[in-house]
């Protein structure tokens, strides 16, 4: 697995260093040309590290599906990116979803910020016995399966501290693969990308930042 993860960071790290050396390099002329207050007081060399911090950041973010894709090959037996999840959920459970997810983001004047609690939002939505059921589609960041067990998982993977509406779609989701009939995976995870000075905050598979959702 070391190797095959070494190899796609080395195929990033080589895209990154050929756009910042060749393709588009920084040009210390042309900085000046555009923006002539900046060069005035802050060195090129600031923004020439700013330039290549750029690329380098944008570039990475898009790489941990890649990499988690690679560690569920190696690790269980089979990944994929963007995968496609159907099932069926009664129309009273999609209600409820969005219930719980409008209250979470939009409270009442005067209400209390209302903190989630995912045991007891998953027990409110399954009261629900509701037999007639209506398709629907998830496409999670990263599936993996154990080729072995046939045991499969669901993974989202945000950005440290994601805007809200990206943990609601997020939570939206891990809901829906709960109440999926039948129940397509064992098991559901949101992770946030974060830095050794970062703190990660993950709840029942649902990432909060800042308790929203």
């Amino acid at each position: 697995m070391k190797t095959e993860i070494q190899s796609v960071i080395k195929v990033m790290m080589d895209s990154v260093l050929y756009r910042v050396l060749e393709k588009d390099p920084f040009l210390k002329d042309k900085h000046r040309a555009e923006k002539p207050l900046y060069a005035a007081l802050v060195p090129d060399e600031i923004f020439k590290s700013s330039h290549f911090e750029r690329r380098f950041v944008t570039t990475f973010g898009k790489i941990w599906e890649t990499l988690a894709v690679v560690a569920a090959n190696q690790g269980l037996g089979y990944g994929e990116r963007q995968y496609p999840i159907m099932g069926n959920i009664s129309e009273e459970k999609l209600r409820r979803i969005t219930e719980i997810l409008n209250h979470l983001e939009h409270r009442q004047v005067n209400e209390k910020k209302v903190k989630p609690d995912w045991n007891t939002e998953l027990s409110y939505i399954l009261e629900d016995k509701s037999q007639a059921t209506i398709p629907v589609k998830i496409i999670c960041d990263v599936y993996a399966k154990n080729t072995t067990t046939g045991e499969a998982y669901s993974f989202e993977l945000k950005a440290p501290l994601p805007n809200s509406d990206q943990t609601k779609v997020s939570k939206e989701k891990l809901l829906k693969l709960y109440c999926m009939e039948p129940r397509q995976v064992m098991e559901l995870t949101t992770h946030c990308r974060i830095t050794p000075m970062e703190q990660k905050q993950i709840i029942h598979g649902v990432s909060q930042p800042d308790g929203l959702i």
